[in-house]
Formats: structure tokens, sequence, C-alpha cells
């Protein structure tokens, strides 16, 4: 359980390092990505998105 909670930190965290390349391509613009303010700090939950890129790489794996 412990393995799998690493793993969803780190694909969020690559997510949100990548978001600023992947915005050109209008992933995190999503209808279920959300973004608020919250104790003057920005937040950013991508659901959309993360199901879209999930689907993709399901796509590229089931290809391959």
């Amino acid at each position: 359980m412990l393995r799998w909670l690493f793993v969803t930190f780190l694909a969020l965290l690559l997510l949100n390092w990548l978001l600023p390349f992947l915005a050109r391509f209008g992933v995190g613009r999503l209808p279920g990505d959300f973004r608020f303010k919250l104790a003057g700090r920005e937040w950013f939950i991508p659901l959309a998105s993360t199901v879209l890129l999930t689907l993709l790489a399901s796509l590229v794996a089931r290809i391959l």
C-alpha cells in the first residue's frame, strides 16, 4: 500500500512539473480540473487531466 501511495505522489509531482509544457495542448484546463486559492496559496487538482493521461498511457501500453 505504501508503494502505491509513493507512486501516486511521484506521478502527481511529475504532472505538476510538466504542466506548463502540457498546457499548450489544453491539459490542465479541462472541465474537471480544479484551481482554487486557499490561505493565500493557489491549489490545483488535475482530475480530468489525470484521467485523460491515464487513458492515453493505457492505450499506448496496449499497443506496445
